[in-house]
């Protein structure tokens, strides 16, 4: 690991308590990936009454959550001194959670960084505003609203105006935290989202590539993407919101402007989402192959490029035939 990177696992705040803690991108089985019972996870009343530090004080959520949070951190060098970090908050639950993952890493108070939490309002219903306002003030995140036009530029667009939505999104997240003067900016995609990236790409777009935990932006310089939930699996933070009784939004765009509180993203998603259907696709395998999760992942880690026809670096393909007879 790189020296530079300030977080290491003796330096963090808290410590993992056994092997299981880690993702199953090792390869854990179905017993170990599984939710522990409810008499193992803590005091669930402690947990409802302060969900904001029940991902420290549930040994369980310890373990799942900042564990694993801490452990993206420092296998991925996402966060350096002297950082300035855009945290973007969606009001979904992956973002909500990833605040207050920084907020904690932040108490550790191990290096000087620091955070600015960022919610964009690109048209939202104004019970859908409501609602991340009042989650944010009863988790304690000290947020800062934006406005943006995107749902009035997209509602007219009939191609593929999710793509269009989220581009628009972050570009405007992006000059934002520039504005700001900002390093980075975080979003909160898990293990989960990058798994089933991994599959749509080569399923539907022909192509071997991955959701990296870090990239920098080709549109404005000096800032970097991070995703420090990297590492945490979607069942986790479920689990973690649903024993805390927290209501988070969807998508909440004019094509779905209604309150998604108790319902998963995967119930919130058409029948047509690529994304539903490829998480669908890897259940299914599950069954048959209980490690199926983890091997999608080691996958984009164990490539050997000479069993590759060809791939691409820089925009520039390249060959097995260019090395064959060399």
């Amino acid at each position: 690991m790189n020296n530079n990177c300030p977080v290491s696992r003796s330096q963090t705040c808290e410590r993992r308590t056994d092997k299981a803690a880690e993702p199953s991108s090792r390869g854990i089985s179905n017993a170990q990936a599984a939710p522990a019972a409810v008499s193992a996870q803590g005091n669930w009343a402690d947990t409802m009454n302060d969900p904001a530090r029940s991902i420290v004080k549930n040994r369980r959520f310890r373990e799942k959550l900042f564990s694993r949070f801490t452990r993206a951190v420092t296998e991925y060098e996402l966060v350096k001194p002297g950082d300035h970090i855009a945290v973007c908050i969606s009001g979904g639950k992956d973002s909500t959670l990833m605040a207050l993952l920084f907020q904690e890493l932040k108490r550790c108070d191990k290096f000087p960084f620091s955070l600015e939490f960022l919610v964009m309002d690109p048209g939202y219903a104004e019970i859908n505003r409501r609602v991340i306002e009042e989650n944010a003030k009863r988790l304690e995140i000290p947020i800062t609203i934006f406005d943006s036009p995107i749902y009035d530029t997209v509602f007219q667009i009939e191609k593929n105006p999710c793509y269009l939505c989220a581009r628009m999104r972050r570009g405007y997240l992006y000059k934002k935290a520039e504005d700001l003067g900002c390093n980075k900016i975080a979003l909160g995609h898990h293990y989960d989202d990058v798994i089933e990236t991994i599959l749509m790409g080569m399923l539907w777009g022909g192509q071997v590539q991955t959701m990296m935990p870090k990239l920098h932006s080709q549109n404005f310089k000096g800032i970097e993407l991070i995703r420090p939930m990297y590492l945490i699996r979607e069942e986790d933070i479920i689990a973690w919101r649903d024993a805390n009784k927290l209501e988070f939004i969807r998508c909440a765009c004019r094509f779905t402007e209604t309150v998604a509180c108790s319902l998963e993203e995967s119930e919130c998603s058409t029948s047509t989402s690529k994304r539903l259907e490829t998480k669908k696709l890897i259940k299914k395998l599950k069954e048959d192959n209980p490690f199926v999760e983890a091997n999608i992942f080691n996958s984009v880690k164990n490539v050997n490029l000479n069993t590759i026809l060809a791939y691409k670096q820089d925009d520039i393909v390249h060959s097995f035939l260019d090395t064959y007879d060399g």
